[in-house]
């Protein structure tokens, strides 16, 4: 039986998810498409066969009574979408960020539990088959144990990419390259390594006339003793996705853009190792890229089971804990732990805290 799916927000991402969802045949029925621009819903809708177009989420929802509804809209807009979806009893699949801050992640957990649906994240660079590789090679003790990490996004947007007005502010796009862009691989790398418990920070904003920073530096410890080097950035005109895990049996590197296939990835074993890790890593599932349809197909296959369907609300929180550690520890000048981003700090309020120690750049509103 196929999935009823709805796509809110009709802008680029909602076409990469259309194509992606299309992809798997006859277990997605598109539905519908709703944007506060009818004239794009109803574009988008005609481009991508999908019968019903509309600008009242609410509406569109008792009408076409979709089971799950991909929230693509810009950040500032998530939370009230994925909360109508969820009072109109629809899972929730949300693009990166899934809130603003801590605090409206707390308030969609609730929504969440409330409605008995689910919601979760997109974070698709964790479904490719070298990223799910890596992960069990590890967790099963191939690789040895975690030393070190590198965690880089080093990309360019010139001063024009933020003339869209949500843009490089943090009352609609929540931060910058640490919230908007490199929260992609640093998702990879908790998925791989898992608790984080300290971490060291600093942001600037060094050439682009935006609220927000435009890039950050950080050193993140982990529970289990690893320690991660994490640079995010908008201002690299060679542009890079990189990480590097440093294990006591191997090194693994994965090496990208926006997504990734099996080249992208290096493994180098230590002397003595050189069997096994490169007779588990070759021998183990192959052959899926990085990107939208592999985690669509995973959630349709958690939800058709019955389960919490990936990346869940838990792990997803675990990330934009991090976004918000490195934010405050930036702002402060302190190294901070979990404890410091929880409820009653600035941090857990918005991303920003008290504010960064720069000028905030006079913007229209945004309608």
């Amino acid at each position: 039986m196929s999935v009823r799916v709805a796509l809110v927000g009709t802008g680029t991402i909602a076409g990469i998810h259309a194509e992606a969802l299309r992809g798997l045949g006859d277990r997605v029925d598109l539905v519908a498409g709703v944007d506060v621009d009818g004239a794009l819903a109803r574009s988008f809708c005609r481009e991508h066969g999908i019968p019903h177009a509309g600008t009242d989420l609410a509406r569109v929802l008792q009408a076409t009574r979709p089971d799950l509804v991909h929230v693509c809209t810009p950040p500032g807009a998530h939370l009230d979408a994925a909360r109508t979806a969820l009072a109109y009893g629809a899972h929730v699949l949300v693009e990166k960020p899934p809130t603003l801050t801590l605090r409206q992640f707390a308030e969609l957990s609730a929504a969440a539990q409330h409605s008995g649906r689910h919601v979760a994240t997109v974070f698709q660079h964790r479904f490719g088959s070298g990223a799910r590789r890596l992960r069990s090679l590890y967790q099963s003790g191939v690789l040895g144990r975690a030393l070190l990490a590198l965690c880089q996004t080093t990309w360019y947007r010139p001063q024009e990419y933020f003339d869209v007005p949500w843009r490089g502010r943090w009352d609609t796009e929540g931060g910058g390259p640490t919230m908007g862009h490199g929260i992609h691989q640093m998702d990879l790398l908790l998925a791989v390594l898992g608790d984080w418990t300290r971490v060291s920070a600093l942001a600037r904003r060094q050439a682009r006339d935006v609220d927000t920073e435009d890039l950050s530096l950080a050193h993140v410890s982990f529970a289990d003793g690893a320690v991660a080097s994490v640079v995010n950035s908008v201002l690299s005109p060679r542009e890079q996705s990189y990480l590097r895990f440093d294990f006591t049996h191997a090194t693994v590197e994965l090496t990208h853009l926006y997504g990734y296939g099996e080249d992208a990835w290096r493994v180098t074993a230590a002397p003595g190792y050189e069997e096994a890790v490169l007779g588990a890593w070759h021998g183990g599932e192959r052959g899926v890229p990085s990107g939208h349809r592999a985690q669509f197909a995973a959630v349709l296959d958690a939800l058709e089971a019955g389960e919490r369907p990936p990346v869940t609300l838990s792990e997803a929180r675990r990330t934009m804990e991090l976004v918000a550690a490195i934010y405050a520890s930036s702002f402060t000048g302190h190294p901070v732990d979990p404890d410091d981003v929880a409820p009653g700090s600035p941090f857990y309020e918005q991303m920003q805290g008290g504010g960064p120690p720069w000028r905030i750049v006079a913007r229209q509103e945004v309608a």
